[in-house]
């Protein structure tokens, strides 16, 4: 079956949680050389994040074929995400959980969901 709209999804929600992670670097690095407390915390979750953003786009890359283990990836990588750096996260974490639930939701052409 065809799962072009979870492909989508979940490739523009891992190139957005990768700026998003980087953004986080960013600011965690500004924050560190204004010698912030935990701003080490932050360059290090948002490292995480885009760790964690690339298994969402190797998860959106396998969904056509292995769509259980593609949808997996994507909501583990809604929610690692977005515990790792929160608001900067969100709109990353909402596309991968929308494209995670609708690769289990959605049937097959015979009737039996993925």
């Amino acid at each position: 079956m065809k799962r072009t709209a979870e492909f989508v999804m979940g490739l523009i929600a891992g190139i957005v949680g990768i700026l998003c992670g980087f953004s986080g670097v960013l600011f965690g690095g500004i924050a560190e050389s204004l010698q912030v407390d935990g701003a080490g915390v932050v360059s290090t979750a948002s490292w995480v994040a885009i760790a964690i953003s690339v298994l969402g786009i190797i998860g959106a890359a396998i969904i056509k074929s292995k769509t259980a283990l593609g949808s997996l990836f994507m909501i583990v990588a809604a929610i690692v995400g977005f515990i790792c750096i929160s608001f900067f996260y969100t709109v990353p974490a909402v596309l991968f959980l929308i494209a995670g639930i609708m690769g289990f939701a959605r049937k097959n052409k015979s009737g039996v969901a993925a």
